[in-house]
Parts: C-alpha cells; structure tokens; sequence
C-alpha cells in the first residue's frame, strides 16, 4: 500500500494542499482556498481604518485552509487518511501575530477587536519602518555583530520591528501578548495542540543564531525597557530545524483536517526555503527564485559570508550542513497587477474580453512584440520598497523615458524587465562577495505560467534557467519534509536528500539566453544601475521626501 505526504502553503492571497505518492512523488491532488478577507491595507472587518504601509490578514483564514482544502484533496484523491504519513506547512515570512498563553490570537477576542496591532501583521507589512530605522541605529552604534549577517539592515518586515511597533502604538496589547510567533508557527500550535518554534523563520526574520542565539538582553533595553525579557517571556529559547517533528495531529485538528489523529506533523518552514529542495537543490552555488507577488532569492554556500543587502544568512537555515543564503524583491507579481488594474485602457480590456483571455495574457502577448530597447523605458523595481540589496522599504517605483506616444503594453514591459535587473543585482552582489551562482531555477506561477517573462530573465540575467516541475514547489516542498518528519520506518524518509531523489521536480525544458538580446539589455541594465544607486544610495532622497508628505497629509 502506498504511503502519501501532505503539504500546505500559506501564500499573501491563499493557502493550497497537495498530496503526494511518497512511492512515485506524483502529487495526485492539489487544492487552493482564497482567503475570505485577503489583505487588509485600508481597514479592519468592523471598519477601523488603518495607516499608511499597514497590511494585515486575519487568522481564521488559515484554520480555513485546514478545513477546506486538506479533506479536498483526500477526497479528489481517493487516499485514506491512515495512508497519510505526515503533513508539513509552509508559510510567508515574518507573518507574525500576538497570541494568549492558549494560543488564541488577540484578535479573536471582542475587547482587542479594533485594535490593528492585534491582528496577523503580513510580511509585506511595513508600517514599522520607523522602527526598523532606530533599531539599525542602536545596532551600529553598539557594534552588534548580528547586523552583518542580515546585509547591514534589520527590514521593517521582519519581527522585532513588527513587535516594537506594537509596544509604541499599543502597549496594551503588548502586555496582553503572552506569545508574538510566527503563524507559521501559530498553524502548527492548532494542528498539534503545543507551541513549537522553527529555526528558519527565527533565524532569518528574528535575529537568531544557531551559536550566539538571539541579541543579548542589554540591547533590548536599549531598543525599549519593556522588551528587555522580550526573548524569555514573549518569544522561545526552544527551537526546533527543518525536518524535525513538531507533534501529531490532536483530536480536534483530526475533526478540521479529516486526517487521523496520531499523523506526523513537521516544525513549520518558510514558503521560500522549502522550496529549495523541491526543485532538488541539496548543493551550494544554485539559485533558486520564487516568483510571485514578490520573489525570494536562496541559494546555498559553505561558509558564512557576509554580502550587503542580503536578507540573511543562517546556518542549517534550508538544508542541514550549509549556509542558507536569503535576498529578495518586495514587489514582482503586485506591480503587474497593480499596473493591469489601475493603468489599462477600456478598448484593451474589452478588446481581452473578447478574446477569451485575461488582461495580463493581452499584455503579455502585445508586450512580447516589442523588441528589447524598443519602448526606450527603464523602470525601477521598488513599487512596495526594496527588499535586497538597499534592504529600504521606503523606496518607490519610478519610470524613466516616459512620452505621450508611451503604451500601455511598453509599461508592462519595462516593469518586468525591472524585476529581472534586480534579481541582476542581487546575483551580481552575491559573487562580487565570494557566493557563487553557477546555475538558476524559477518557481512559482509566474516562473510556471509565463514564458515570455522568464525568457527575459534569462536574456537579463545571462544565464540559463531552470523551472520547477511542480506548480506548488512550496506545498511540494512541505510535503517533502513531512515524509521526512514522518521517517522511514511509518513510508517517509529519513533525509531531506533521500526525499528529493524521489519527489523532487525539474521541467525539461529550459530557458537559453539571447545573445542578440543580451547586449542590449547590457546597455540597459547600465541605465537602471546608474537610475538604482542614484534614488537609492542617498544622492536623492526625493521618494522618501515624497513618501514623508503623503503620511503628513494623509495623518
């Protein structure tokens, strides 16, 4: 009888499942769930405005991605809940919520309901930039060895910026937060019934170090008094890595999920991490980028190297024995909306209608009849700030070379081939720091549905890219570590290696890169390096003056 794994990921918009054949490593079943409330950026449910750079989610969202899509795929499947090994969940990251001694999320209760510092503050949340600029300040006036090894910069994403932001706006809620934790980590609480922490998210999103832990408490004091026991009472000293087991399914999560209780369930991961495995990654010098409404960049070394503007570095971060290297761009998939919601003529939209397609499809194709250079446009990548290598969310997007005949189909155009000069940036930064990047690899949906943008990539980047063979490498990939949560001895596997022997998934077909177009988008790329350390080194601070006077007006 054939054993399965499950793997759920927790995206910016939705959640899916996929099980997988642990014999064959064919996922014969997937489901998606839409979260109900989405993003909250401009109020709460019961219609409490919120600020500039706020971005919230609601936590019940996710116990509905259990409730639905886990029973979907058993049933599409036809797979027996006692043929089910393990189940692994992955999640964006910081994503991170207050929480009771019980683990029920503050929001939940009907004093804190109105309060925004009570919810799920997602990880493209960045209204605690304010915070993550003092918090850089005391770290470089202290000489804080951490700060080097997240590229110079603590980002307002991730968690101890979120947490100070809670403490100043309200502190009322944070003494009521006997937990700050990662919902990756809340939605393992709720499948197992106790609290567990990953090494991961810890790692890479709350200034923790396999050797030298988190920063002492001297410089939590200095960030605030009340968060000098921050890491003792309010986080975890506890922390498990990638592959361990987190618990088994309790009763009650048995009765949501449809699975049986006694199942394996692993220590939570971040979507960009689990993913590395998923396209069979287990070496240094590859780099895999997940494309989607933003895009991370891992890849694996041997040593730790300290390259600026990277995201993090963590020991046994992604796979035990190396290096997990982390960057990023905050914005990707967003701005293509963005742009195709707000930027796009009627005659184009009802000239898709017509056609049967969706407006980004007509972009696309009208777009992939230009010729690189064509539009004479040059766009900056930083419409929801920049992640790596400046690691400054108050960065905005620009575009250069605009006129009166400019359509709207050279726009789209200039936006994606801004992503891919920054994914340019961020691999030239790694090896001009001594991390080699000898080969690449795409996943996600874009990366999956869109040839067009991916043959740019490789024209801009100037290498040869590979595509994951899952459409969910990160569900894949949280499958894969609950096989091995699970072990051989229940049908799993005992190594993340020996699971991506079998599971793990590269499409056939590559993407070569153009040399005609190469050249060109050289002498681009040499136009968006000047434009990039112009806005973005301090030479004009005009985005952040122009972001300063909107919140001014804006209250």
């Amino acid at each position: 009888m054939h054993k399965y794994s499950i793997g759920v990921d927790f995206g910016t918009l939705s959640g899916r499942a996929v099980i997988v054949d642990l014999t064959t490593g064919e996922e014969v079943a997937v489901a998606v769930h839409e979260y109900s409330h989405g993003v909250m950026d401009n109020k709460l449910p019961d219609g409490t405005s919120l600020g500039v750079d706020w971005a919230l989610q609601h936590p019940g969202d996710y116990l509905d991605v259990f409730r639905i899509t886990i029973p979907q795929v058993l049933k599409e499947s036809g797979v027996n809940p006692d043929q089910v090994v393990g189940v692994g969940v992955d999640f964006t990251a910081c994503t991170m919520l207050p929480v009771t001694p019980e683990g029920v999320p503050l929001c939940f209760l009907e004093k804190y309901r109105s309060r925004p510092n009570a919810w799920v503050k997602l990880w493209k949340h960045h209204a605690a930039q304010e915070e993550a600029n003092r918090l850089n300040m005391i770290a470089e006036e202290r000489g804080e060895r951490f700060l080097k090894r997240y590229g110079g910069k603590i980002s307002s994403e991730w968690m101890i910026p979120k947490i100070w932001q809670t403490l100043n706006e309200d502190p009322v809620i944070y003494d009521a937060a006997a937990r700050f934790i990662e919902a990756a980590d809340w939605v393992i609480w709720q499948l197992t019934g106790r609290e567990t922490r990953n090494t991961c998210t810890a790692g890479y999103k709350a200034i923790w170090h396999k050797h030298h832990g988190y920063p002492s408490k001297d410089f939590f004091r200095a960030l605030h008094p009340k968060m000098e026991d921050l890491v003792d009472k309010k986080l975890s000293l506890e922390l498990l890595p990638a592959g361990t087991r987190a618990g088994v399914i309790t009763r009650a999560a048995s009765e949501m999920t449809g699975l049986d209780e006694g199942t394996a369930v692993a220590v939570a991961n971040v979507d960009a991490h689990v993913s590395i495995p998923a396209v069979g990654i287990t070496s240094p010098g590859k780099m895999l980028a997940i494309i989607g409404t933003s895009t991370c960049h891992m890849i694996l070394g041997t040593t730790e190297i300290e390259v600026p503007g990277m995201c993090g570095v963590v020991e046994d971060g992604i796979i035990e024995g190396f290096f997990g290297y982390e960057a990023g761009q905050s914005c990707v998939g967003d701005h293509f909306q963005w742009f195709a919601e707000n930027c796009t003529p009627a005659e184009y939209r009802n000239q898709a209608i017509a056609q049967g397609i969706d407006i980004h499809a007509l972009l696309t194709a009208r777009a992939a009849s230009l010729k690189p250079g064509e539009s004479g446009l040059v766009a900056l990548d930083w419409w929801n700030g920049n992640r790596s290598v400046l690691v400054d969310v108050d960065l905005t997007g620009m575009i250069a070379g605009l006129t009166l005949a400019t359509k709207p189909e050279e726009i789209y155009r200039a936006l994606i081939e801004a992503t891919a000069y920054g994914t340019r940036m961020i691999i030239e930064t790694f090896e001009e720091h001594g991390v080699p990047v000898n080969e690449f690899y795409a996943a996600g949906g874009i990366a999956e549905k869109n040839p067009f943008m991916m043959q740019i990539y490789a024209d801009i980047i100037n290498r040869e890219i590979k595509i994951s063979g899952s459409p969910q490498a990160p569900a894949l990939g949280s499958a894969m570590f609950a096989a091995v949560a699970a072990g051989k001895r229940s049908g799993g596997f005992d190594t993340i290696r020996e699971a991506a022997v079998t599971m793990a998934k590269v499409k056939d077909q590559t993407y070569l890169p153009s040399e005609e177009n190469r050249k060109i988008y050289d002498k681009l790329y040499a136009e968006y390096r000047i434009l990039y350390d112009y806005f973005g080194r301090g030479a004009n601070d005009v985005m952040k003056r122009l972001k300063l006077i909107r919140k001014e007006v804006r209250g």
